[in-house]
């Protein structure tokens, strides 16, 4: 896992809702503990959710980027209603379109986690951070999910 990487062992999901099949595809995105965004080998295009095409030349050889776990708030949403009995006692919670520092133009969706949903704003300074879930498999899965930045001693700097 990244150094910057912090570790949550408790979000909105439950501990036995069903996890992301893991495959080569996607295995850098949820097994590093970091942004490792998907990079076309033929044209270096980053791209994000990975996949097994290239959006911008058709290439099928790709990479992993690692960018900086920070972002702001492009867009949210405010879940009120639990689509399952399971997530009953997490609403509401908050799910957000991440824009990234590193990669602007790449959207990246995951909970908000700590800030009551009144308070979550567009253009809100972000982190990741990453959920520990396990399979019934016993595979381990790093779910990246969001958190509001902390202000640092000087404006606009991250913690």
């Amino acid at each position: 896992m990244s150094e910057q990487a912090e570790l949550r062992r408790a979000g909105p999901l439950p501990r036995d809702w069903a996890l992301p099949v893991v495959n080569a595809t996607n295995e850098a995105w949820f097994t590093s503990g970091a942004l490792a965004v998907q990079e076309c080998a033929s044209c270096g295009v980053l791209q994000h959710p990975p996949e097994e095409v290239c959006h911008a030349c058709g290439g099928m050889s790709f990479g992993a980027r690692v960018v900086a776990p920070a972002g702001v708030v492009h867009s949210y949403t405010v879940v009120h209603h639990s689509v399952n009995p399971r997530l009953d006692g997490s609403v509401p919670y908050a799910v957000v379109l991440v824009s990234l520092d590193d990669a602007p133009d790449l959207r990246v969706v995951g909970n908000l986690l700590d800030v009551p949903v009144e308070e979550v704003a567009i253009g809100m300074p972000v982190v990741a951070t990453w959920e520990q879930l396990t399979g019934e498999d016993g595979a381990v899965v790093l779910l990246p999910q969001w958190q509001r930045a902390r202000r640092g001693a000087s404006d606009g700097e991250r913690q």
